[in-house]
């Protein structure tokens, strides 16, 4: 039976939110045409300091929000097939944009199908973005059920920054560790190989001089655009990701072994009964015998009971392997960032800076940070921020409570006067030096350069990997390494260029290991 709109009280619509600051609410469904499969999702969303500039570095901020839903008759939660552009209703000054299944294959309501939007400015501005009464498309006859199957619907969203299309330099001229020669990457096929004499230093072509060709032209160098996540994945984040698997998918993507109905090791990414290095993901010490999903929540206080104000929830999360981030991609409809566009990420498009740190310049604050609100949402630096220097959390900074901070903190405080203080990217990025080490493909060796660019479609193996084909596989990193360091290492290991484990094969869950994806621009 198709039911109508005037049965909203048997859906319960719930929002949630993977990056600081943003708010999805007021989440309703609209059926607008049962007969034909269709309805559509209705939400306001907001965010905090967002913006969009037309002068360098001529990008903006966005949303990049998805739909999950659970079927009624079997429990499970599945991803919403959305429309194309046309199909959905952006408020006055808002633009939504989709991203489809196949980025650049015509839309296709039964093959390519939208598996998120990006919801972004119009027009130029800064300060808080409030979009009221965003309509998605949701076909969920191509999901293969019909209205009265939809038990619960979930609307998330993640923030993004906006990269441009254009030529960057990869390598800073410095002395950094294996660091790339520097060239300027000019053109999108990233098998073109270096020659002449490049705009921003060294030679010019589609990968960098005195490395292996890509195995395909489509390789993502850098040169297009892209959207980067602005943050680190959270820890709230990741509870919510978890707790939309089953429960065997639950148990691959935990340190904890919860394939039982007792748990011992309750904080399930460090795998201990105490907190550690402040991962405070959590749950019972007794929950559902198997197949029954269980309930994972923030509990940074130990108190047992979960998404407090001080539980953490915005905290970067820490013990993320390669397998957990990629399959956090690959359900959220992203993709692993490589390498390259790591460092234009970084660095844009301007000339490079030897031995540069992500927000542009070569200093870097040298005092151990202490905290105000510790765990909060507001979570911010309460003694020692530098309002000359770039400020990051390494080993010398990292002061007290040890281990990752909140993400965005340092564009929080009251003594911010821009980039470098706010240890911001040149677009805008949050966080690309310290805190957590970054997980990119690397170019470095034969299963990196066969990386194919190839998006997530929202949906996991049934043992909890991701089922992407040609990303670095998840149970051995091979094509996967390290960028930016983190907490407890030295700064060098921060800087744009280090590469000194660009390469490095690495596959276990660590404290200091995290990530973030990106996704090529519609």
């Amino acid at each position: 039976m198709i039911r109508t709109l005037a049965t909203y009280a048997f859906f319960v619509l719930a929002c949630s939110a993977l990056a600081n600051n943003i708010q999805i609410s007021n989440s309703t469904l609209v059926d607008d045409a049962p007969a034909d499969g269709f309805c559509k999702v209705r939400f306001d969303i907001s965010w905090e300091n967002s913006w969009r500039v037309s002068t360098a570095p001529n990008n903006w901020d966005a949303a990049w929000v998805f739909v999950k839903y659970r079927d009624i008759n079997t429990g499970l939660w599945h991803h919403a097939r959305l429309g194309g552009d046309a199909n959905h209703s952006a408020p006055t000054g808002s633009t939504i944009s989709t991203g489809l299944l196949t980025p650049g294959s015509p839309f296709n309501v039964n093959t390519n199908w939208g598996v998120g939007v990006f919801i972004h400015r119009s027009a130029n501005g800064t300060g808080t973005f409030n979009a009221t009464g965003v309509e998605l498309r949701w076909n969920y006859a191509a999901n293969g059920i019909n209205y009265g199957t939809i038990d619960e619907v979930k609307v998330f969203g993640v923030e993004m920054v906006y990269v441009p299309e254009g030529a960057f330099a990869a390598g800073s001229g410095g002395t950094e560790p294996i660091g790339f020669t520097l060239t300027t990457i000019n053109t999108a096929n990233a098998t073109t190989a270096p020659s002449g004499v490049g705009s921003l230093g060294g030679q010019a072509g589609g990968f960098p001089s005195g490395q292996t060709a890509p195995a395909n032209a489509s390789w993502p160098n850098g040169f297009n655009a892209f959207y980067s996540m602005k943050y680190e994945v959270s820890q709230q984040g990741y509870v919510d990701f978890l707790n939309t698997l089953t429960r065997t998918q639950q148990n691959t993507r935990t340190g904890t072994d919860i394939s039982g109905t007792s748990i011992t090791n309750r904080y399930v990414m460090s795998n201990t009964s105490t907190l550690n290095f402040r991962n405070g993901i959590r749950c019972n010490a007794t929950i559902p015998a198997s197949p029954a999903p269980a309930t994972f929540y923030c509990d940074l206080s130990g108190n047992g009971i979960g998404g407090e104000a001080s539980d953490g929830k915005e905290i970067a999360c820490n013990y993320v392997s390669w397998g957990d981030l990629t399959a956090y991609l690959d359900w959220s409809g992203l993709r692993p960032m490589t390498e390259l566009e790591f460092e234009k990420a970084c660095r844009g498009t301007i000339a490079p800076v030897a031995n540069e740190y992500p927000w542009g310049t070569s200093g870097i604050s040298g005092s151990a940070y202490t905290l105000a609100n510790a765990g909060a949402t507001n979570e911010g630096i309460a003694t020692d921020y530098s309002t000359t220097l770039g400020n990051a959390v390494y080993t010398t900074t990292n002061g007290t409570p040890s281990g990752p901070k909140r993400v965005g903190i340092f564009a929080a405080n009251g003594s911010n006067s821009g980039r470098v203080t706010a240890g911001a990217s040149y677009y805008g990025i949050m966080e690309l030096g310290g805190n957590l080490w970054e997980r990119a493909v690397t170019i470095g060796n034969v299963e990196g350069r066969a990386y194919t660019g190839l998006h997530g479609n929202g949906a996991l193996a049934a043992d909890g990997n991701p089922d992407a084909t040609a990303w670095p596989a998840p149970t051995t990193a091979l094509g996967a390494g390290f960028r930016g360091g983190s907490w407890i290492d030295f700064a060098s290991f921060m800087q744009v260029s280090d590469r000194n484990f660009a390469a490095n094969t690495f596959s276990v869950r660590v404290n200091f290991d995290s990530g973030r994806g990106a996704r090529s621009a519609p």
